[in-house]
């Protein structure tokens, strides 16, 4: 009896091995076919997704899609960057305008079922807040009762601004704004009393007011927004490819690859792990339709998920983000990616 157990899980396990050899993806045969990877992203979003002096789009959000073009072409560089909107965001995954969205959308019930999306994994913890002039003498969104609020329409913030005011009895004036930069525009011209938005963005934007002091982000989360990158229903492997190149830059970290060492421990070291994951051992390209080296080319662009925030979010940036709930769970938050295995 266990050796027939045996043999029948030996089968399985084969036969699976086998099926994931032969997965066949439209998506990445159209993306090598057109030799670049149509990536959206935000509106112009400090942090996330902004353009240098070069004119070259940068950022947190902005440096997967760059490694995911390492992966998948070979190229950081082959990435037609589409500026979307909360408004039309969707529609263009939904059409193939896109191929990814890479922005900073929430993972809701309602997205991931209903409009027929598959979002890949949580790239950012973040939650909704407020931000508001000191000179109004709020400080604390308790006290909002009254207060006109910007907002960004077509986005989770809405719904969660009208839950919170329902349960703690708070009026409003709504000023609906389509995206970052108007919103922006809008508070600093005192359109609206408060701005609410993903507190993640209300820190780098009042990081770029003309005097950030003069401005306070009240201390009340009133939501949970997981976000991640997202793809249209219907391609697994495509799926598979975009998930598991987060989850790289993630185990990255964990085990100590950054930029500078990739290329050195690619060519194999005394950890499993590591090998597996950068092509020295075994070949999990393959399953996902990749060469060995394709992580190695993903890390090797800005390094692992830790060099990708301090660079554009934490400390080595303007806006100084604590890691926070993104931190590795071995550190106090709760990031971490499954096992490479």
């Amino acid at each position: 009896m266990a050796i027939r157990q045996f043999i029948g899980v030996a089968v399985f396990a084969a036969t699976f091995a086998f099926a994931g050899t032969l997965a066949h993806s439209a998506m990445l045969d159209d993306i090598r076919a057109a030799d670049e990877i149509k990536c959206g992203i935000n509106t112009v979003m400090p942090g996330f997704a902004e353009t240098d002096d070069e004119g070259e789009w940068q950022g947190f959000n902005i440096a997967y899609c760059r490694a995911l073009a390492a992966a998948v072409l070979a190229d950081a560089k082959k990435v037609e960057y589409i500026n979307l909107t909360p408004k039309n965001r969707f529609p263009a995954l939904q059409s193939g305008e896109v191929d990814i969205l890479s922005n900073n959308t929430t993972w809701t019930i309602l997205r991931d079922v209903h409009l027929g999306f598959t979002f890949v994994g949580i790239r950012y913890y973040d939650g909704q807040g407020f931000i508001g002039r000191k000179s109004l003498g709020i400080e604390s969104a308790m006290d909002l009762d009254g207060a006109s609020i910007c907002i960004l329409t077509g986005t989770t913030t809405e719904l969660n601004l009208a839950d919170f005011a329902r349960v703690n009895k708070i009026s409003y004036e709504p000023v609906p704004i389509e995206t970052n930069a108007e919103a922006r525009a809008a508070y600093e011209a005192e359109r609206c009393d408060v701005y609410t938005a993903d507190a993640a963005g209300l820190a780098a934007t009042r990081a770029t007011l003309a005097d950030p002091d003069e401005h306070l982000v009240f201390p009340e989360i009133i939501s949970k927004e997981p976000l991640g990158p997202l793809v249209r229903q219907g391609d697994d492997q495509w799926a598979d490819i975009a998930r598991w190149t987060l989850n790289a830059l993630i185990i990255a970290e964990e085990l100590g690859i950054t930029k500078a060492n990739v290329m050195t421990k690619a060519q194999g070291t005394d950890n499993p792990q590591i090998n597996r994951l950068l092509g020295s051992e075994g070949d999990f390209g393959a399953m996902l339709g990749l060469d060995k080296q394709w992580a190695v080319r993903a890390i090797a662009v800005e390094g692992n998920y830790a060099e990708i925030f301090d660079r554009h979010l934490g400390s080595d940036s303007e806006i100084g983000l604590e890691r926070g709930l993104n931190a590795l769970y071995k550190d106090g938050g709760i990031l971490y990616a499954p096992p490479f295995r």
